[in-house]
């Protein structure tokens, strides 16, 4: 069967880190993206994107599972994901695919269906239920460097110095645009771009496939190889959201005094010393270009991936989705990596492509879009109804060139700092584990945050302040919406808490509702 006789290929991609202001297609005064741009074209591209959790492991949960962290409580890296939720991989495996892993999950699977000595329960980047995996790329990117000595070149440094810039001489705290050992054919997304090509070449064209790509880039190390390393200008690109001085930010709120203080440079650039904030202007502005130039990298990579799909006779038959799990601070405040609240960390690409869909190609939506949406939408575009006690919405109306009858008007999201093993939040502020933990509600207009364990909540005016540099959550002249807010945010977690039961009654005419199954292979 092809065409309208069977149902889509999937192609779901996640490239790791990705900031949702850095497309061509959204605007970006710097950034070119041209195979988004093209994918963008054909589809919908969703401008006002958030992911419902930070860092890899809790954003992954929400998109997986198309549950909130209050509900899926992956809280950290390393926090197991209950195996009775189910997931977009196992919902997809119940329709007659299988669902096909290139890359990795970061999932941390349920202890309580292991033996303790299961080598499984010593990662977090365990497989996420219901994936078949055709090439795992987890940190130690071992597999990778398989591949690369097969190609000649030296990988005895490892991961990550194998990340280091090749005319490093010592220095590693000097932020130089050197590229690494290997090429621009030879990176970590090219590794799993050929191995997807490979595999595609396999299929059967009557046989509809469910791939998921998920690209470790722009996550760090930050270093890309020629030409990327000097397509971008350090000068070129927007001004910082950032206050006068590192210190002046750290006066504004305590929790981010502590985040300031826990950032090493070493995270971000393999080999340097010292703390992220004190980088020069002119050091954030190279680590910027070379960010850039990575999501150049990876665009230019998608570019293979598309003509791949064309070649394979498939691009009219796939559904294609390219997002990514969190964003990257890139600067903004004096920070690089993910967390916190600022949107900075949240803000990410959408763009949803689906072929039988064409009425609103090269459209963008600016409503409030969230990660627990991809789950639904895709279920409902593969003919199946969404299940209620989830989270999200499906976006199926906005693809077919509709409106929604009714639709959110502002983004969520949660962030939890809590460290089981290590108890340093914990310590710090001197409040419980299940206190280290934040939520946001973002309109258009406003932002507001609760934090747990006693800090003080913020608020900024979006609109008037988009840097988020003045938190107005002290001033009499806003107590009325910062009451309002906090309102809002408590009504969302009411109405969103825990559904998988709560939507069904037993009668005496049995059960009446929905109850939530975990799929099982």
């Amino acid at each position: 069967m092809t065409g309208k006789a069977r149902r889509p290929n999937v192609l779901l991609i996640t490239c790791d880190q990705w900031r949702g202001d850095c497309l061509s297609a959204a605007g970006h005064s710097v950034v070119k993206t041209p195979n988004a741009d093209a994918l963008a074209a054909e589809g919908v591209l969703f401008k006002r994107h958030y992911g419902g959790a930070a860092p890899c492991s809790p954003a992954r949960a929400c998109l997986y599972t198309g549950l909130y962290q209050m509900n899926n409580r992956v809280c950290r890296n390393g926090s197991p994901l209950d195996a009775r939720h189910g997931n977009i991989a196992l919902h997809a495996r119940g329709l007659g695919y299988d669902p096909t892993l290139f890359g990795y999950t970061d999932v941390s699977l349920d202890p309580r269906l292991m033996s303790s000595g299961d080598p499984r329960l010593k990662s977090y980047e365990g497989v996420l239920p219901g994936f078949t995996v055709r090439q795992l790329l987890p940190e130690h990117q071992k597999q990778w460097l398989s591949w690369l000595k097969l190609h000649g070149i030296d990988t005895s440094a490892g991961s990550p110095d194998i990340h280091r810039p090749v005319d490093e001489e010592g220095d590693a705290d000097a932020v130089t645009e050197a590229p690494p050992v290997y090429s621009k054919d030879h990176t970590p997304t090219a590794f799993l771009a050929d191995e997807f090509i490979r595999w595609l070449g396999e299929q059967e064209q009557a046989t509809p496939w469910f791939a998921h790509l998920s690209f470790i880039s722009p996550h760090p190390p930050f270093i890309v190889p020629k030409p990327y390393n000097t397509l971008y200008d350090p000068a070129d690109g927007p001004a910082f959201h950032r206050a006068e001085s590192w210190r002046a930010e750290a006066q504004s709120h305590p929790y981010l005094a502590y985040d300031l203080g826990r950032q090493k440079r070493a995270k971000f650039r393999p080999g340097a010393a010292g703390r992220v904030h004190d980088w020069s202007e002119d050091d954030f502005r190279r680590i910027r270009a070379i960010y850039y130039g990575m999501i150049s990298e990876v665009d230019a990579q998608l570019g293979r991936i598309w003509q791949a799909v064309k070649v394979s006779g498939a691009w009219d038959d796939t559904i294609i989705i390219l997002t990514s799990d969190h964003a990257e601070m890139m600067g903004d405040h004096f920070m690089l990596g993910k967390g916190g609240y600022f949107d900075g960390s949240y803000h990410i690409p959408l763009i949803i492509r689906d072929p039988r869909h064409g009425k609103a190609a090269g459209t963008s939506i600016d409503r409030f879009t969230e990660a627990v949406d991809i789950l639904p939408t895709l279920m409902d575009l593969l003919g199946e109804t969404p299940k209620p006690h989830l989270d999200g919405c499906s976006l199926k109306p906005f693809l077919s060139g509709g409106t929604p009858a009714s639709w959110r008007d502002a983004a969520h999201w949660e962030f939890d700092f809590r460290s089981i093993a290590g108890g340093e939040a914990e310590a710090h502020f001197g409040i419980a584990s299940r206190q280290c933990n934040l939520a946001v509600i973002r309109t258009k207009k406003f932002k507001y945050v609760h934090f747990g364990g006693g800090l003080p909540p913020l608020l900024f005016n979006i609109e008037t302040d988009p840097g988020e540099l003045t938190n107005l959550a002290t001033s009499p002249a806003h107590l009325s919406t910062r009451l309002e807010f906090a309102e809002r945010l408590l009504a969302w977690r009411a109405e969103h808490l825990d559904q998988s039961l709560a939507l069904a009654e037993l009668t005496e005419n049995g059960v009446v509702g929905h109850v939530s199954k975990a799929i099982r292979e």
